[in-house]
């Protein structure tokens, strides 16, 4: 009774049965020094669609985060460094 008490409480869920939809990751997940793709930008704000744009944040391009200090993080993007805050991270997804 105890086994099956435990095995029970310890099950974990099986590959195969998990058919939801792949999880968007955005570049606060991203660790430092791993150069990732974008894969597209996740915001309404139009003013920050064009001010990542204007830094070369579009699908396809590659991106590096360098550092990470508090809500700022320093970037990688087309040989230049930047430096932005945690909403526009969130707002790139890789």
């Amino acid at each position: 009774m105890e086994f099956t008490f435990v095995s029970r409480f310890f099950r974990t869920k099986s590959r195969s049965m998990d058919h939801s939809a792949p999880e968007e990751r955005n570049l606060t997940v991203s660790r430092v020094n791993e150069t990732s793709v974008i894969r597209g930008i996740r915001t309404e704000d139009a003013e920050m669609r064009k001010f990542l744009f204007t830094l070369g944040c579009y699908e396809g391009e590659e991106i590096t985060v360098i550092s990470r200090l508090a809500d700022n993080y320093v970037v990688h993007i087309k040989g230049a460094r930047y430096s932005i805050d945690s909403e526009l991270a969130r707002s790139i997804l890789i």
